[in-house]
């Protein structure tokens, strides 16, 4: 089987360290495997996503010395294929249309009944607010979510997944998915586009992606990718959580951290063995 991995920025702002740890990470293991290395533009966020970010991306990423196959995979170019998956869970009825903002998930997820909000992935783990509402009653307004107990529920084996890397592998478990993890969006009501955890999933096996390199920040995120690649019919790529690149303060770099930005080194007349001696990466 050839080892095919991919690096997915979303163009909107600068790549800083971590993302140059992650790419020339990844690079180097496809390398080392004789393997294939791809480049993914996520790319829906409109309000954020900028040409001249993307731009950056394939500037920053040749400076370094990373080549990458062609056509690239843009997830605006590829929303036929998510919606195709959501109406494939909504057919197996696993799905439901939710209206519920931010505020109205905070207020009922912190209601006395409830006793202490549980923390998920993604935030507050959704109490469960518009569950009973059909698949069919979807509006262009409504978010989308994973009924999770089915979505469990419909699978005779709970799958697991390999891991490689300093991360030890997370078991999925029905209570974590269901108590843990909760009813998952899937689609966004504020731009009508594929959430992360679908579109990733998505794109992994049209991209026929077999190792999965990315950071301890998603490890969270990995149960939830493997459960809809079961659902789905996917493969399970393996996955490697990597160590995060952080500051001096310990903590893990951000977009908005351009003291960091690649480019920025580029310009103070850095190389790209400067770069990874800076990540403790291979200069030879």
């Amino acid at each position: 089987m050839t080892f095919i991995t991919r690096f997915a920025p979303s163009p909107t702002g600068q790549l800083h360290l971590g993302h140059a740890f992650s790419a020339l990470l990844a690079f180097d293991m496809a390398q080392a495997a004789k393997g294939r290395f791809l480049l993914r533009i996520e790319d829906t966020d409109k309000t954020r996503c900028t040409d001249a970010f993307e731009a950056q991306i394939y500037a920053d990423l040749a400076w370094l010395g990373l080549t990458w196959e062609t056509p690239i995979l843009r997830q605006s170019d590829n929303t036929t294929a998510y919606e195709s998956a959501l109406v494939h869970l909504g057919d197996m009825g696993l799905l439901y249309p939710c209206s519920c903002t931010r505020g109205d998930i905070r207020r009922a997820a912190s209601a006395p009944q409830e006793g202490a909000p549980m923390h998920g992935p993604d935030g507050l783990v959704y109490p469960g607010t518009c569950r009973h509402r059909p698949w069919k009653d979807r509006t262009e307004t409504d978010a989308v979510r994973l009924n999770m107990a089915r979505a469990v529920d419909s699978l005779e084996i709970l799958p697991q997944y390999p891991e490689t890397g300093v991360h030890p592998a997370l078991r999925l478990t029905r209570a974590h998915l269901t108590d843990g993890v909760g009813d998952i969006v899937l689609a966004r009501r504020d731009t009508k586009t594929a959430a992360y955890h679908l579109s990733v999933v998505v794109d992994d096996a049209a991209q026929d992606i077999t190792h999965v390199i990315r950071g301890q920040d998603l490890v969270t995120a990995t149960p939830i990718h493997v459960l809809l690649q079961a659902l789905l019919g996917y493969p399970t790529p393996t996955y490697h959580h990597h160590r995060l690149i952080r500051d001096s303060d310990g903590k893990r770099l951000a977009k908005r951290d351009d003291a960091r930005a690649i480019a920025l080194f580029r310009q103070e007349g850095a190389t790209p063995l400067d770069i990874r001696s800076m990540v403790d990466l291979p200069t030879s």
